[in-house]
Order: structure tokens, then C-alpha cells, then sequence
């Protein structure tokens, strides 16, 4: 059976993800480059508002069960894959890391989901809450996946013939 301790802890690393996926989601804003990428870039900017909202929540959280929120020192980094690309008109890898992030993250709501049935409600119900919009950024990502997948075969189907 989880603790709270054991659930303070999973939050915290939440916490830590949601903060660095900010990060990604900025630096990958700003550096990816054409036409291409306008898109991406639109969408990433404003999941960085609804991520920064699951992290003060998380963190507000994290308070109210008596812990101290992390600082910039207390947290882990994990995301390579989500690093801007070294071709910054890469927008299908930003797309893959975008979901990979999410992918991740709705692993480790679906862990606290677990973990807090039945001892803290309160909490379940509002990672379940971010959990469905990790779906909705999940989805978004997977049809912009689909976009400039089919987009790229059609031009080297072009380019071959």
C-alpha cells in the first residue's frame, strides 16, 4: 500500500518532468526554423502555459501535504529526446519528442492514479484531471505526426521519381 511519503515523492518527480518539459517546449519554440515549423512552434507555446499550470498545481499539491516544493537543484533531467534537433527544420523529431514527453507523463499519472486509490482521493482526482490533458496534447501531436509523415512520403516519392 502506498504511503504519503511514497506519493509525495512520484508528485515531486511530476513535478521535476512538467518543469523540464516547459523547458523543451520553449527552447524548441524558439529554435526550430521554416514554414514548416510555424505550427509546431504555435502549439508547443501554448501547452507551455497548460504545463506550467500542472506544475503549480503539482507543486501547490506537494505544499498542502506538508512537503517543500523542489528548487532548480532537486531536479531531475531526463528528456534527450525532447532536446532541440542539431537540424532545427527537424520538425518531425521535435513531434516524436513531444509525444515521447507525453507518453511519459501519462505513465507516471497513470503510477500516482494507482498509488493514491483509496488512501488520498483528493490527490487522485486532480492528477486524473492532468492526465486527460496530457491525452488531448498526446492526440494533437500524434495528428501533426500524421500530417508531416505523409507530407515527407509524398515529397520523396516526388524527389525519387
Amino acid at each position: 500500500m502506498a504511503t504519503n511519503h511514497g506519493i509525495i515523492n512520484e508528485l515531486s518527480r511530476s513535478y521535476a518532468m512538467e518543469l523540464e518539459t516547459i523547458q523543451n517546449y520553449l527552447a524548441n519554440s524558439i529554435d526550430l526554423d521554416g514554414v514548416r515549423a510555424e505550427e509546431i512552434k504555435k502549439a508547443l507555446l501554448r501547452d507551455i502555459e497548460e504545463e506550467l499550470g500542472h506544475a503549480r498545481k503539482l507543486g501547490n499539491r506537494i505544499k498542502v501535504l506538508e512537503d517543500r516544493v523542489p528548487g532548480s537543484l532537486d531536479l531531475h533531467r531526463t528528456q534527450r529526446y525532447l532536446l532541440p534537433p542539431n537540424d532545427s527544420t527537424d520538425v518531425i523529431a521535435v513531434i516524436r519528442g513531444v509525444i515521447r514527453a507525453e507518453d511519459e507523463a501519462i505513465d507516471q499519472y497513470k503510477k500516482i492514479i494507482k498509488m493514491c486509490d483509496p488512501i488520498d482521493l483528493v490527490t487522485q482526482d486532480l492528477i486524473l484531471e492532468i492526465t486527460a490533458q496530457e491525452q488531448a496534447h498526446r492526440r494533437q501531436f500524434i495528428g501533426f505526426l500524421y500530417e508531416y509523415e505523409r507530407g515527407e512520403a509524398k515529397r520523396l516519392t516526388a524527389a525519387a521519381a
